[in-house]
C-alpha cells in the first residue's frame, strides 16, 4: 500500500491497538446518474494514498482499456467492479470500501444513481452516518438530487454534504454553488436533515478533495476529507435504554442456559434488573458471558450472552430491555415503505416481515398515501411501485417490541419478504403502533365452535371453489349446497357475484380490489365456521397468495380448496354472462385470463374438470370428499 505507518514495521501491536481506539465513520456517496460518485470516492482513495501498488497498476490498465478519461487514470473503476458497471460507466451494485486516515476508519457505500436502483441506494443508506449527495455544477438540484435526500432523511442520516462536482467545467463560478445551495436548501426544508454541507470541488481535477483549492480561493468551507476526518456524529446507542434481541438460547449442557445476542443500545450489568417483551416477563442479570469470559459490564456492539437469576420462557425473536424503560410490544403499525419489486404492493395481499431477529407473516392493511419526492407532497393511491415510498398500516400476525425507528434504528426496521419467491420487496420504517392494537382483545364466549358443530352433526369448514369465470362455480356450488341441505347439514354459500351487491359493493375489478375482495369474504367465512357452519364459496380467486391468506385464517382442515379446472377456451363458449365478448372487444378491464393473470392451485384438495365431467358430477366427487374425510359428522377424524 502507498499508504505508510511507521507503527507497522516498529510495533505491530501498538499499531493495531492505534486502529481500534480510532472511530469509524459510515458514509455514503449518492445522487443522479454521472454526477461522479465513484470518480469522487476513487480520487478520494488515491489522493491519500490508499491504494495497494498492485491496484494502482490495475487501475492504470483498466483506464486505458475502458476508461472514460482518454490518457488519464479513471478513477471511477477503483469502485465500479461489475463489468456491466464498466462497460456502460455507471454504478449498478452498492460498492463498498474501507479505508483509515490517521484520524479516523471509514467505510464508504458508493450507490448507484439510476432511478431503478434506487433500492440499492437505501440499502447503502441505512447504515450510514454522513451521505455525500453529488450534484453536477452545470445540471443542479434533479429529480434524483430529492429521491436520495428524501430516502436519506427517511433513513435517519443527519448529516448531508452536498457536493458540487465538476467546478472545473463551471469555470469555478461561486454564483453557480450559491444557486444550487440555496435552491437545495428550500428543498431540504421539508426534510429531517439537521446538519447540511455544502462544499464546492472537482472529483476528476482533486479540487477540494483533501486540501483547499487554489481554484475557488472564495470558498472558506473545509476540504471534504477534512469534514469527514472531523464530523461529530452523535451516536447515542450507549447512552440509551438496553435493548438486546436474542438471536439464539444457548444450551451447551444441561448445567448451563444462556441468552445470546448483539446489544444494540444500552449497556447491561450483572445484578441489572431487566424486562423480557413482549412476555413482560421480569428478572435479574445472573452473569454476561462472552468468548473472552465473563464481564462485569457490556455495552451496545459487543455480542455476549446472558444468564438470568430466574427460569424465565425467552425464545429467539424476544427483546431484553431495561425494567425501568421497556421498549413497545404491538401487532399493528403505522410504517414508512420503500418498495423495492418490480410486482407492485398490493394492500391486503400476505407478506412476511423481518424485523431485527424474527420474522412473522404480516400484510399491509391500508396504503395512507404515497410521498412525492420531488415536492414532498402527499399523494393518493391504491398501491405502490417500484422506488416508490408510502406510509402505511400494517398488521401482524403475532406482536412484536420494537422502538420507532427514529428512536432506534435496529429496533425499528424491517424488510419485507414476498411468501412465495422468498425474495426481499421492501424495507419498512415503523413510526408508531396503531391504538387499537393494544386496547382491542379477543372476547371468549362459553358457546365455542366445536359445542356449535357438534349440535349441527358436522365438521365445520370453508370449501373454497376457484377457477375462471364461466368454469361453473356457482353452479357446481349451488347442486353441493342443495345435496347437504337434503343430508340435513348446515350450509351457507358466499357467491362473488352476491357479496358484491353490498359487503363488496365498493370495490371494483384491479388488482389491489381483488385482493381487498378475497380478504374480506375470508374473514366472514372464517366467522361462519367459527358458527359451525359448512362455507361454499365461490370466487374467481385468481391469486395463490390471497388463498393462500384465507386458508392461513383457518385451523387445520377447515380449509378446503376446490379447483374447478376448466379450459378458458371452454368458458369462452359457454360465456354465460357475456363477459368474454366484452373483454375481447375491450369493454372490460382487468378481466382475468386476457389482461389479468390466474394462478392455478398447485396443492388443491378437490379437483375436478368440467370438461370431462357433468356438474352433477363434480358435485359428487365433492360430497364423497367430505363424506371419506369425516366433514358430515361432528368432530370428524
Amino acid at each position: 500500500m502507498s499508504h505508510h505507518d511507521d507503527l507497522i514495521a516498529e510495533d505491530i501491536e501498538a499499531y493495531l491497538q492505534a486502529q481500534e481506539e480510532k472511530s469509524m465513520l459510515r458514509f455514503i456517496t449518492c445522487g443522479s446518474v454521472d454526477d461522479g460518485k465513484s470518480t469522487l470516492i476513487g480520487r478520494l482513495l488515491y489522493d491519500s494514498k490508499l491504494i495497494f501498488e498492485d491496484q494502482l497498476n490495475a487501475l492504470e490498465n483498466d483506464s486505458k482499456k475502458m476508461g472514460t478519461q482518454g490518457e488519464d487514470i479513471d478513477f471511477a473503476l477503483l469502485v465500479d467492479g461489475l463489468a456491466a458497471e464498466r462497460e456502460q460507466g455507471i454504478t449498478i451494485d452498492v460498492a463498498y470500501r474501507f479505508f483509515s486516515t490517521d484520524k479516523r476508519k471509514f467505510i464508504v457505500a458508493d450507490t448507484p444513481g439510476h432511478e431503478q436502483y434506487t433500492r440499492n441506494m437505501a440499502t447503502g443508506a441505512s447504515m450510514a452516518d454522513v451521505a455525500i449527495l453529488l450534484v453536477d455544477a452545470r445540471k443542479g438540484i434533479l429529480i434524483q438530487t430529492r429521491r436520495h435526500s428524501f430516502i436519506a432523511s427517511l433513513l435517519g442520516i443527519k448529516h448531508v454534504v452536498v457536493a458540487v462536482n465538476k467546478m472545473d467545467l463551471v469555470e469555478y463560478s461561486q454564483k453557480v454553488l450559491q444557486d444550487i445551495e440555496l435552491a437545495y436548501r428550500k428543498f431540504a426544508t421539508g426534510l429531517n436533515i439537521q446538519h447540511i454541507t455544502c462544499i464546492p470541488l472537482s472529483a476528476l481535477k482533486g479540487d477540494n478533495i483533501l486540501a483547499k483549492s487554489d481554484a475557488m480561493p472564495w470558498y472558506d468551507g473545509p476540504s471534504l476529507m477534512h469534514f469527514l476526518e472531523t464530523v461529530q456524529v452523535e451516536d447515542g446507542r450507549s447512552e440509551g435504554p438496553l435493548r438486546l434481541p436474542v438471536q439464539w438460547v444457548n444450551r451447551p449442557n444441561l448445567d448451563f442456559r444462556g441468552f445470546s445476542g448483539t446489544i444494540t443500545a444500552g449497556s447491561v450489568s450483572v445484578g441489572d434488573a431487566i424486562k423480557v417483551l413482549p412476555s413482560a416477563v421480569t428478572t435479574i442479570v445472573k452473569s454476561i458471558v462472552t468468548y473472552d469470559g465473563d464481564i462485569p459490564q457490556a455495552v451496545a456492539g459487543e455480542a455476549v450472552t446472558l444468564t438470568l437469576e430466574d427460569e424465565v420462557d425467552i425464545s429467539r425473536g424476544d427483546i431484553i430491555a431495561g425494567i425501568d424503560d421497556p421498549c413497545e410490544a404491538a401487532d399493528q403499525f403505522e410504517s414508512k415503505i420503500i418498495w423495492m419489486a418490480q410486482e407492485a404492493l398490493l394492500p391486503g395481499r400476505p407478506y412476511l416481515i423481518k424485523t431485527v431477529n424474527q420474522t412473522v407473516p404480516g400484510t399491509i392493511t391500508d396504503l395512507k398515501h404515497k410521498v412525492n419526492v420531488n415536492t414532498l407532497e402527499h399523494v393518493a393511491g391504491k398501491q405502490l411501485e417500484l422506488n416508490e415510498i408510502g406510509v402505511c398500516n400494517i398488521s401482524l400476525d403475532s406482536r412484536i417490541a420494537f422502538d420507532p425507528y427514529a428512536e432506534n434504528r435496529e429496533m425499528g426496521s424491517f424488510i419485507i419478504i414476498d411468501r412465495m419467491t422468498n425474495n426481499t420487496v421492501g424495507a419498512g420504517m415503523i413510526d408508531f403502533a396503531l391504538r387499537r392494537a393494544s386496547n382491542i382483545h379477543w372476547q371468549a364466549m362459553d358457546v365455542d365452535k366445536e359445542t356449535r358443530a357438534n349440535m349441527k352433526r358436522q365438521t365445520p369448514a370453508t370449501l373454497w371453489f376457484t377457477g375462471f369465470s364461466g368454469s361453473g362455480k356457482s353452479t357446481i356450488a349451488n347442486i353441493v349446497e342443495k345435496r347437504l341441505f337434503a343430508m340435513d347439514r348446515h350450509t351457507y354459500v358466499l357467491d362473488g357475484d352476491n357479496v358484491r351487491h353490498g359487503l363488496n359493493q365498493d370495490l371494483g375489478f384491479t388488482d389491489v380490489d381483488r385482493v381487498e375482495n378475497i380478504r374480506r369474504v375470508g374473514e366472514v367465512s372464517k366467522l361462519m365456521v367459527d358458527a359451525g357452519l359448512m362455507v361454499l364459496t365461490s370466487f374467481i380467486s385468481p391469486f395463490r397468495s390471497e388463498r393462500r391468506l384465507v386458508r392461513s385464517m383457518m385451523h387445520d382442515r377447515e380449509f378446503i380448496e376446490v379447483f374447478i379446472d376448466t379450459p378458458i377456451e371452454v368458458c369462452a363458449e359457454r360465456d354465460p354472462k357475456g363477459l368474454y365478448q366484452k373483454a375481447k372487444a375491450g369493454e372490460i378491464k382487468n378481466f382475468t385470463g386476457f389482461d389479468s393473470p390466474y394462478e392455478v392451485p398447485e396443492t388443491a384438495e378437490i379437483h375436478v374438470k368440467t370438461d370431462q365431467f357433468s356438474a352433477e358430477e363434480c358435485a359428487d366427487q365433492i360430497i364423497t370428499y367430505l363424506e371419506t374425510h369425516g366433514y358430515l359428522i361432528a368432530n370428524g377424524a
